[in-house]
């Protein structure tokens, strides 16, 4: 990260200690151990083999602190573990990427971060116990997390949150787009009611001519005059520049 976006490393390390160590080094190494003999868990994203390399596998490190935890970030999990990959190769594997381009953020990385965190809690959670644990998480598994939605059919083109809802699209209007998110029945109403459709139940909003009314009364207001509506209707919209 730092290499390609410092402020973006400044912001993520915000409030951090910083200790730069070369493993490859004795001096490096008994910096290191320094530092494990007074940890309750060490945070890893080496391969496997990288790890057992510099003497940071797990059965090398339980040996000599029993009492320290490890997580080990890896790519994919277990026997996948030494396979090169990056965000981008985890997304596409859990079908994630459209076309040709790319997705917007990392979402593997991110979502990985937050299995880290959880990860790390736990086992500073279980230290207590005197017993050090091991935890492996895996950015392939928090791309395949974030891919559950569109496996189950809810994000898929025509589904409830793909589409299919009305009430729950991205529409043109006069000075840019909004998002709506008028999924539930009670802003559902509130929509239709603003755009003057006759709300029924949650098959109105699954209606083709549903939609088409609604890209049309949206077409008919600006950005600031649809802002106003979202805070008088209590209706959950975001306004986008074109």
């Amino acid at each position: 990260m730092g290499l390609y976006n410092r402020a973006a490393y400044q912001v993520l390390h915000k409030n951090i200690r910083v200790a730069v160590a070369d493993l490859k080094a004795e001096k490096g190494q008994q910096t290191l151990h320094r530092e494990l003999a007074k940890a309750d868990v060490l945070l890893t994203s080496f391969r496997p083999s990288a790890l057992k390399k510099l003497g940071l596998d797990w059965k090398a490190l339980h040996k000599l602190y029993p009492s320290l935890s490890q997580v080990a970030i890896v790519g994919a999990p277990g026997g996948r573990a030494e396979e090169p990959g990056h965000d981008l190769t985890y997304l596409a594997e859990s079908d994630l990427v459209s076309g040709l381009d790319l997705p917007p953020t990392l979402y593997a990385d991110m979502g990985g971060s937050l299995m880290a965190v959880e990860a790390v809690l736990q086992a500073a959670l279980s230290s207590r116990t005197g017993k050090g644990h091991f935890i492996e998480v895996a950015l392939s598994e928090a791309a395949a997390y974030l891919a559950l939605p569109r496996q189950w059919g809810l994000t898929q083109a025509g589904a409830a949150v793909g589409g299919g809802h009305a009430g729950y699209r991205v529409y043109p209007c006069k000075d840019g787009r909004v998002a709506v998110a008028a999924l539930e029945p009670h802003f559902a109403r509130a929509l239709c009611t603003a755009a003057q459709i006759e709300y029924t139940n949650i098959l109105t909003m699954l209606s083709p001519r549903t939609h088409q009314l609604v890209a049309r009364y949206m077409k008919t207001m600006n950005r600031k005059q649809l802002e106003t509506l979202a805070k008088e209707r209590d209706i959950p919209l975001h306004t986008l520049a074109e």
